[in-house]
């Protein structure tokens, strides 16, 4: 596999990951016991850390490239594995 291949996968490995994680640890103004601002919604988060955020991405989609680049190695699950109607 090419280097650009492993780079342009990673990235979406990373863009996929930072979806998943983008909701946890998130809390309202009213969870830190505080008025929300005039204009924002209810729900909006207090306090947004776009770097935890993209460090816990970073970390979840290591993870996930690692076992894909393993898999692509070894070949544990292969195309044809995944083939349930033949």
């Amino acid at each position: 596999m090419r280097w650009s291949s492993i780079l342009a996968i990673y990235v979406l490995f990373w863009t996929m990951s930072l979806f998943l994680v983008l909701p946890f640890g998130v809390r309202t103004a009213e969870e830190e016991g505080e008025r929300s601002a005039p204009g924002h919604a209810e729900s909006a988060p207090h306090r947004f850390e776009i770097g935890m955020v993209a460090l816990r991405a970073t970390i979840l989609s290591a993870i996930l490239f690692g076992l894909f680049f393993a898999n692509y190695v070894f070949g544990w699950i292969s195309a044809e594995d995944l083939d349930w109607l033949n």
